[in-house]
């Protein structure tokens, strides 16, 4: 199938789930995000940073909003800040300290989601709870202004267990609740729970995923050059 027939699959399995799909695009090229884009699309999600740039600037005239979906190091904050609509990937109190710092350059709040490591695999980052709880009760986090945290993304364990990959999303949703209940209680836009990607996805929908990240269910096979 093509693109527009791989994403109308996806949504005809989601039916009314109200999940967002952020069509992961990397190392695609932009004619392929533009039929994507064709369908309705409208969210991309990009690893890097440069490769993230790049498409943004050839991609200028399209209402594209763009998630930054990889591992964020602080000085790279900068190339994004202008224009990243969400960044999944906030992994510590010195990466927020620099996106708030960021962003206030251009007088923008960028939505972030607290990245948690949740996978049996020592190749993924991620906060734990206790670490999450030292940024949320800290005083810098507490005077930023241009930051706002929606939420929480992990990444499950790439493995054919897929008993071991519920578990890793329900632990997942246990966090996000936990959090929802002690940080942002009073907080409606804490509200997303970023999981599931090409081989998981319908599992994380069922363990209560808002965002999925799908690469190669719409693009086909990685391009690698």
């Amino acid at each position: 199938m093509g693109i527009r027939e791989n994403i109308k699959n996806i949504k005809n399995i989601l039916g009314y789930a109200p999940v967002k799909i952020v069509a992961v695009s990397k190392t695609h090229p932009v004619e392929m995000i533009k039929e994507a884009y064709n369908t309705g699309q409208r969210l991309f999600g990009e690893n890097k940073v440069q490769e993230l740039v790049i498409k943004h600037d050839e991609l200028k005239d399209y209402d594209i909003k763009w998630h930054l979906i990889g591992h964020l190091q602080t000085n790279k904050v900068k190339y994004i800040a202008e224009f990243v609509d969400l960044i999944h990937s906030v992994d510590s109190l010195k990466l927020l300290i620099e996106i708030n710092k960021q962003a206030s350059k251009y007088d923008r709040v960028i939505d972030c989601l607290l990245q948690f490591y949740i996978a049996k695999e020592e190749t993924k980052f991620g906060l734990n709870i206790d670490e999450a709880n030292v940024i949320l009760n800290s005083s810098e986090y507490k005077g930023m202004r241009n930051i706002r945290i929606c939420g929480v993304m992990g990444m499950a364990s790439f493995s054919d267990n897929m008993d071991l990959v519920r578990n890793e999303f329900r632990e997942l949703k246990q966090i996000f609740e936990y959090l929802k209940q002690n940080h942002f209680a009073e907080t409606d836009s804490f509200c997303e729970l970023s999981m599931g990607m090409s081989s998981d996805w319908k599992i994380a929908v069922e363990e209560g995923s808002t965002i999925i990240r799908v690469g190669s269910n719409i693009f086909g096979t990685r391009i690698y050059t």
